[in-house]
């Protein structure tokens, strides 16, 4: 089934007043006063000293953005480059972060409305909670809608914003007394150890700019939209914050200035003393206005992430659902906007505490989006291709990461545990719930993961206990000869049908190293390769069984297929052998590859001579690879009520018939043909293979070298048996020595 995409309907000044608005509300109509009795007038320092930091994040989250405009945002990069555990933790902690901001945005709201007309209270709501509750009735339901109307909402709500800051600001410069700033004490009367305090707490501030990533699924031209819209938002929140936190504290002392309503406060100051009064309503209704914005646009982004996090199983696949008339995920919306509900009814007298966690929630996001950034770029990702990139590689996101972490050590010890807790939790969740839904892991354990030999045994056990469990049973066939084709499918889609898992029809084109894989993308000719995943498709769907088909572009042929069977978290990949083949013994890519890795899945190897698998031959001797060949028997038994024998060749007829009752009952093949036969084990396969339309048998054990310049059994059966043969090779980690040598 495809994937439900988002419209595209945001433009850039929707998506740049999205991040203005989040930024613009609490951060200057409420949190300058508060700022001011911890840090003093050098609290300008720490607004300045958070854009800057934000600017840093904001090139990351840019170069990300153009490279996967997706809907969720940081959530979607840390869960690609990552995985699923840190993906949790940063899908949940946005989203539950965005959550906290909203009900925190929504209540500033009921503030200043309860002041203005005067609400009354309803149960055990008061005035102020009632008109919280009805601004995020109001936000939910225009996100409901649809972003084209949240943006043009956005856009309007910003623009006035920012007229009525911008008269004043100028009213207020005409105003301003620098001894008025400076006070009595100086610029830093608590020294200037306040400043990055004060910037913890003024955080919450600049949670708007990575907001514009979660709807770059919906943005027109992402490539140069979504940097400007970033950046530039960060930008212009930095002056304005600036510019009016100067202006209030040169209009009125800090240690005078409102908690609750500076602007306003400074607004009556500022003044003419005839509109004075008109000057501070206007301040209320602006103030009215930023809080609904800043609520309106983590409504939106909240939203989003939960969406992104329904799409990718983390969160149940209800929530992936797009509305057929809005082309909105109403469902992750509602449920958004119930659980933000339920925080202004709850928790409606704890905003400084659910502000600040919701800025360590964040912090640790914008760490995490810095290194999925330099996995993204040192793993070589082949689908990662941004149109912006951050200058000063690495330096940039390592000073991101650190930055971000190094300021949740300056907020409160409440905070922080609150964060600790939920971490924890989302942890909790990944291994409960999550990981055996999970498809799909990160970029980062499938590298630790292909090079277990170079990596540190802690590293390598941490990412196979991290690994996803979920998904179907996915079946990955490489496809390059036609004359072949429908015999592998037919293979592939019998064993998932069986598993009720997928077939992954894969053909890789092969490019010369001459020419670039992009070149080589734009003027290619797949209309072949085309017409052979098509057949692939015919074929399997003809068996009832869903497929997947993809084209791979690769200056590798037959290493490239260990690499797709990672990148499409293959079970088991079916694949053919012959002279003309991929990995024919023999070929030096193939003892190439044999020395540089592991097997990355199970692998099921096809020496066709027509497919028909209605009697089995399955030689053992026991071994994991004989273990692999007994469920393949079992499968194609069950789907084509095959007879199956199984061989076993000793001298002592007794003790190998003892053998082979043992390992057929281990194996789920009682019913199976006995044999036991004595002699040459070769002769004795040959001998039974006559009878036989298929043999299927586990891989040698021996290694590269031993091979290479000794007869290899499996090799010497498959060219003198008329049968079709399928040879089985479990996935395994051998050593360097193993690989080389064999077992001892």
């Amino acid at each position: 089934m495809a994937d439900e995409e988002l419209a595209k309907d945001l433009g850039l000044l929707s998506a740049m007043t999205i991040g203005i608005g989040t930024m613009i509300g609490a951060g200057i109509f409420v949190l300058p006063g508060v700022a001011a009795q911890e840090a003093g007038p050098i609290v300008v320092v720490s607004f300045v000293v958070g854009g800057l930091i934000a600017m840093v994040n904001a090139l990351s989250v840019s170069e990300l953005g153009t490279a996967m405009p997706k809907a969720g945002g940081g959530y979607y990069y840390v869960n690609r480059a990552l995985g699923p555990l840190f993906g949790s933790i940063a899908g949940l902690g946005d989203w539950v972060g965005l959550a906290f901001a909203s009900a925190f945005y929504c209540i500033g709201f009921g503030q200043y409305l309860a002041e203005l007309v005067g609400l009354p209270g309803v149960l055990f709501l008061s005035p102020i909670q009632v008109g919280a509750l009805l601004a995020g009735f109001v936000f939910v339901g225009v996100n409901y809608i649809g972003a084209k109307e949240t943006g043009g909402v956005q856009t309007v709500i910003v623009l006035i914003l920012l007229a009525i800051l911008g008269v004043f600001a100028v009213a207020g410069w005409s105003s301003f007394d620098y001894a008025t700033l400076a006070g009595e004490d100086g610029l830093a009367p608590f020294g200037f150890g306040a400043i990055l305090p004060g910037t913890a707490l003024v955080f919450v501030s600049f949670l708007g700019y990575a907001k514009i990533a979660t709807v770059a699924e919906e943005l027109k031209n992402p490539g140069r939209n979504l940097p400007i819209a970033i950046i530039g938002s960060v930008a212009l929140v930095t002056v304005v914050y600036a510019i009016l936190v100067t202006v209030m504290l040169g209009v009125v002392p800090w240690t005078d200035l409102s908690q609750d309503a500076p602007v306003a406060q400074a607004a009556e100051v500022a003044f003419p003393a005839g509109i004075a009064g008109a000057a501070a309503t206007v301040m209320t209704l602006g103030a009215l206005l930023a809080t609904a914005s800043s609520a309106n646009a983590s409504i939106l982004a909240s939203a989003r992430i939960n969406f992104a996090m329904g799409r990718e199983k983390i969160v149940t696949n209800w929530l992936n659902k797009i509305h057929p008339r809005f082309a909105t995920p109403y469902r992750s919306i509602l449920v958004t906007g119930l659980i933000i509900i339920v925080f202004i009814s709850a928790l409606g007298q704890d905003l400084a505490v659910l502000a600040k966690a919701a800025s360590v929630l964040h912090l640790i996001v914008y760490a995490l989006m810095n290194a999925a950034l330099i996995v993204f770029r040192e793993s070589d990702a082949v689908d990662y291709d941004p149109e912006f990139r951050v200058p000063f590689y690495p330096v940039t996101p390592i000073a991101g990461a650190l930055l971000s972490l190094g300021l949740v050590a300056f907020m409160d010890d409440i905070e922080i545990a609150l964060s600790a807790v939920f971490v924890l939790g989302a942890v909790v969740w990944y291994f409960v719930y999550a990981r055996e839904k999970v498809e799909t892991g990160g970029l980062l354990s499938r590298y630790i993961l292909s090079r277990s030999e170079e990596m540190p045994d802690a590293a390598v056990s941490a990412a196979s206990t991290v690994k996803p469990d979920g998904g179907d049973y996915r079946v990955m066939v490489p496809l390059a000869n036609p004359k072949h084709q429908t015999d592998l499918i037919t293979l592939a889609s019998a064993i998932a049908k069986q598993e009720n898992g997928t077939v992954v029809a894969v053909n890789i084109q092969q490019v010369p190293d001459q020419t670039s894989l992009e070149a080589a993308r734009r003027q290619g000719d797949y209309d072949a390769a085309h017409r052979i995943l098509e057949r692939a498709r015919d074929d399997a769907e003809t068996l009832g069984v869903p497929v997947e088909t993809h084209t791979i572009l690769s200056h590798r042929t037959f290493e490239e297929v260990f690499d797709a069977a990672r990148t499409y978290d293959a079970d088991v990949t079916v694949m053919g052998w012959g002279p003309d083949a991929h990995g024919s013994p023999g070929r030096a890519e193939s003892a190439i590859d044999e020395l540089a890795r592991s097997l990355p899945c199970d692998f099921l190897v096809l020496r066709d001579r027509g497919f028909d698998a209605s009697r089995i031959l399955v030689p053992t001797a026991g071994g994991p690879d004989s273990d692999l060949s007994a469920a393949v028997a079992r499968l194609l038994r069950t789907e084509y009520v095959s007879t199956v024998t199984l061989l076993h060749v000793a001298d002592d007829e007794t003790d190998g018939r003892a053998f082979l009752e043992e390992w057929a009952a281990d194996h789920g093949l009682e019913d199976a043909e006995l044999v036991v036969e004595a002699g040459d084990v070769e002769a004795a396969i040959g001998k039974h293979a006559a009878d036989a339309t298929m043999l299927v048998v586990g891989a040698t054990e021996r290694g590269l070298l031993s091979r290479l310049f000794t007869d290899s059994l499996v090799l010497n059966v498959v060219d003198e048996v008329n049968c079709s043969v399928l040879l089985a090779e479990k996935k395994r980690t051998r050593s360097l020595r193993e690989r080389l040598f064999g077992n001892s």
